[in-house]
């Protein structure tokens, strides 16, 4: 436009520029000419390019090579060492790779071989129960410890956490018979001394006395020898109206009642102060009474249903 004859004032107007943005930039093609328009150094530090064949260096070591024995696994230093960059490089490669070589986690697969048959049989349960039955998720939270601290615990404040003294008292243990309604979410559990199979056909009993002979009931639970012996064979001939259904070994995950576990662990026992068995038997019940006034049932998924499972028919 300046080669054309117009006029700063045009310029800008048109352009919605000023007066000193054209003239630096008409300085600058003087100077140096076309190439003088590209964007030229910035002030500060600079960003660092990492070479794209360090960065295949870098990943093939952390993905296909072992780090020197005895090391388990790759540390940024160890690597960094070993392939002769900064510490920081590698973690920035590792970064933007999502690569963490210090976490693990665990893992079980199920050597069962009817997994597909007893999955797709529970989930069909949880997707579409039949009509006018009730499926409960049964299981025992066992040795849950009655413990109490040594010194009394001090409380949450502004910038300072809640605080148990390190030192415990133990008074016992109690197992906690539960059984999570899937359609309603609520729960009905019973503490017990112990959870053999004696123990377990008391709770079952409490559990279908409300219900007619009549009405089909589906329990869904684990292989635990307890819930096998020849006094629950014999339950089951007497109450034909309920079913049981035995989850594949290694895969507790497929039973509901697992998620409750997981709940009243996290917000009533691993905090817990008691002072007795009787305490903490009190607890849970208050807990399970609690929990009941607002209970939902969860909205349970299987991520990869085509993984080891056909297609269900519902």
């Amino acid at each position: 436009m300046l080669a054309e004859g117009r006029s700063y004032a045009t310029i800008c107007t048109t352009l919605g520029v000023t007066d000193r943005f054209i003239s630096r930039w008409k300085r600058r093609y003087l100077e140096g000419g076309i190439l003088a328009l590209a964007d030229v150094p910035r002030p500060g530090r600079q960003s660092h390019r990492i070479p794209s064949a360090t960065v295949a260096r870098i990943l093939h070591l952390t993905l296909n090579e072992k780090p020197p024995t005895p090391l388990t696994h790759w540390t940024s230093r160890h690597l960094a060492a070993t392939a002769g960059v900064s510490d920081g490089t590698v973690r920035a490669i590792w970064r933007r790779e999502g690569l963490q070589p210090h976490l693990t986690r665990s893992y079980m697969a199920s050597p069962d071989p009817e997994f597909e048959a007893k999955a797709t049989e529970i989930i069909g349960l949880y997707l579409a129960p039949p009509k006018h039955a009730v499926v409960f998720c049964v299981d025992e939270k066992t040795a849950i410890q009655a413990l109490d601290r040594a010194q009394p615990t001090l409380p949450l404040g502004p910038g300072r956490v809640e605080r148990h003294s390190f030192e415990y008292v133990r008074h016992g243990t109690l197992s906690l018979f539960a059984a999570f309604e899937v359609g309603t979410g609520t729960v009905r559990g019973q503490p017990s001394a112990r959870h053999t199979s004696a123990d377990f056909l008391r709770f079952l009993d409490t559990l279908v006395a409300p219900y007619s002979r009549r009405r089909e009931i589906h329990v869904i639970l684990d292989n635990l020898s307890a819930h096998k012996t020849p006094e629950v064979t014999a339950w089951r001939v007497a109450h034909r109206n309920v079913h049981f259904h035995f989850t594949p070994t290694y895969s507790s995950w497929l039973n509901q009642v697992e998620l409750w576990f997981a709940k009243i662990s996290r917000e009533m026992i691993r905090r817990g102060v008691f002072t007795s068995v009787a305490d903490l038997e009190k607890k849970l019940l208050k807990y399970i009474k609690l929990y009941n006034k607002t209970s939902r049932p969860f909205k349970w998924t299987y991520r990869d249903p085509t993984h080891r499972i056909p297609a269900i028919k519902i």
